[in-house]
């Protein structure tokens, strides 16, 4: 396209964006464009989907954290499951050139601490610290930084990841979720065809793994749930079984389905509070849990059981790791059809509609996106 050399397309001083005052208080406002800095670029934000961290932030604050305290009545914008089209470059970028389409990971990590510096950015040392003297560089955007539901948005180069041409806008911000996917399999030591993989919870984190997990040669895919519905999907996205958990006991029908050896990965992404024990009886003895999903409250766990099977658990934070770079290969390969949980489209001002339908689950909304 014409001016792909330049540093930056026409882009305005203000854009649209939304804020989030006090607990459930979004506001529609305007906001300076933000300009890159060195190896960032500024991203014209085309889709954003909304995750159920997105709902934490907004009703308690947390995980977000603005200049050493909650995001509340802090001039922040949420949202970061986006994608978009880069329009200015930062001092040094020649990675990604004016026009490229990407789609964002969450967070960049200060590059300067043990984590960082050991590949796992998503759990930085200084989390948080991107502010007056206490800047340690650390971002993550729609967390600690301004997110995506705006017109524009600021990302540094190692947070970014192609999107092939022919993928629509809204798949493509289905990359990070997918990526989320990958990442628990990473940390669990990276499935080997043919192993035995356990996902429970049919969100979209659930549904993501089955197709991951699938399309890395898992056999058989066991996907746990209460939904029907969700469930099927689970088939198209390459489950082999599916178990309707208000119609029979899920360790059972592992078992069952495993002739009484169990699976050896489960990724736990309900955050049930039975979900890990439940968990300990579905994998065999020296087998391995991700826990992608957290329950809302401190729940009983049998130690013990772990200690005596030998079984390890894992816990993860996004999409770390470069997970989103694996993940957008396989859905560039067409390895399976990431838009399939994609369910509803409002645009930027409907916002708090496209809340309201994902929280509610209206219409069984799976992923909602926002257009820009």
């Amino acid at each position: 396209m014409e001016g792909l050399k330049e540093k930056s397309l026409s882009v305005p001083k203000t854009m649209k964006a939304w804020v989030l005052d006090g607990p459930e208080e979004l506001r529609l406002t305007e906001k300076p464009v933000p300009r890159p800095g060195n190896g960032e670029v500024l991203i014209r934000v085309d889709a954003v989907a909304i995750c159920g961290t997105d709902v934490e932030i907004l009703t308690k604050g947390l995980p977000a954290w603005i200049e050493g305290g909650l995001p509340f009545n802090k001039n922040f914008t949420p949202g970061h499951e986006y994608m978009g089209t880069v329009v200015e470059l930062g001092g040094g970028v020649d990675e990604y050139k004016i026009g490229d389409r990407v789609a964002v990971e969450v967070h960049a990590g200060c590059g300067r601490c043990e984590r960082c510096r050991m590949g796992m950015y998503t759990s930085c040392l200084n989390y948080g610290l991107n502010y007056g003297e206490q800047n340690k560089g650390h971002r993550a955007n729609g967390f600690t930084t301004d997110g995506g539901f705006a017109e524009y948005a600021v990302n540094h180069i190692n947070t970014l990841v192609h999107v092939p041409d022919d993928m629509s806008d809204e798949e493509a911000t289905l990359i990070v979720t997918a990526g989320t996917a990958m990442y628990g399999i990473d940390v669990l030591g990276g499935l080997i065809a043919g192993q035995s993989l356990a996902v429970t919870g049919p969100g979209p984190i659930g549904l993501m793994s089955v197709a991951v997990g699938k399309a890395l040669g898992a056999q058989p895919v066991i996907l746990t749930g209460t939904r029907d519905s969700r469930l099927n999907m689970g088939i198209k996205l390459g489950a082999d079984y599916v178990v309707n958990i208000q119609k029979e006991d899920p360790v059972e029908a592992v078992r069952r389905i495993t002739n009484n050896k169990g699976v050896h990965y489960v990724m736990e992404c309900s955050g049930a509070p039975n979900a890990l024990n439940e968990a300990m009886d579905m994998v065999n003895r020296g087998g391995r849990i991700c826990l992608a999903a957290f329950p809302g409250q401190p729940v009983p766990v049998d130690l013990a059981k772990l200690v005596r099977n030998n079984i390890y658990v894992y816990g993860i934070r996004g999409e770390g790791n470069s997970a989103t770079h694996r993940a957008a290969a396989l859905m560039a390969q067409k390895r399976f059809d990431a838009k399939l949980i994609h369910t509803h489209t409002f645009s930027l001002e409907e916002l708090p509609t496209a809340f309201r339908y994902f929280r509610e689950r209206i219409e069984d909304a799976i992923k909602v996106v926002v257009k820009v």
